[in-house]
């Protein structure tokens, strides 16, 4: 039935994504309740089970989605030439920025996707999220490490990083109307310090 989904006008399919993000992504799996999808896509229960057929056919369905979109806006955000650390972040956040404009829940959804302990979810979506995960991996491969301080640890600073920027949009996710472009200021301005703070002085 998901491909008669797409034949949906696209106004429709998105108001039916947004709405099955944000309930999956404040809720987790488990607690996320169809009956406020459908009230949030404006949308008949019947016509959310005619195409997906479950809750873990929904949660699968925006989960291969956000990952491929995910992985397409990196694709687009990302210089092919760059190795700098920090601006490899910067335009993975860019990426993130421009994603939010059209689906303001979904890096958020991805985020809680990984950390999700429900194990009929992580069950269905293993192959998604390793897809998801690889592509930021690939990212992360071309930064330049030599840059970095001698006494700096790299796997710490992008484990703090992840940790800062995390923290950060999920202020930004409980503050409506969420404002992609003031998070990812925000966000680039903290890269920037840590920059300052953590690469050798030319």
């Amino acid at each position: 039935m998901k491909e008669k989904f797409f034949d949906l006008k696209k106004e429709k399919q998105d108001r039916i994504i947004n709405g099955a993000l944000k309930v999956f992504a404040l809720n987790g799996y488990k607690r996320a309740s169809t009956d406020e999808m459908v009230k949030e896509a404006g949308i008949s229960k019947g016509l959310l089970f005619h195409y997906f057929e479950s809750k873990r056919g929904v949660y699968l369905f925006v989960c291969q989605y956000s990952a491929k979109y995910l992985a397409m806006e990196l694709s687009r955000a990302v210089g092919m030439q760059e190795t700098d650390f920090f601006e490899l972040q910067k335009q993975m956040e860019l990426a993130k920025m421009r994603i939010m404009k059209n689906y303001p829940y979904m890096q958020y959804f991805l985020n809680q996707a990984f950390l999700e302990t429900d194990e009929e979810a992580v069950a269905a979506t293993e192959a998604e999220l390793d897809y998801a995960s690889k592509a930021l991996q690939l990212v992360y491969e071309k930064a330049d490490l030599s840059q970095f301080k001698e006494t700096v640890d790299p796997s710490m600073v992008l484990k703090m990083t992840l940790f800062a920027l995390n923290g950060l949009m999920g202020d930004y996710i409980n503050k409506e109307p969420i404002r992609p472009e003031a998070l990812y200021q925000e966000s680039a301005a903290y890269l920037d310090m840590l920059r300052e703070h953590l690469y050798k002085k030319e």
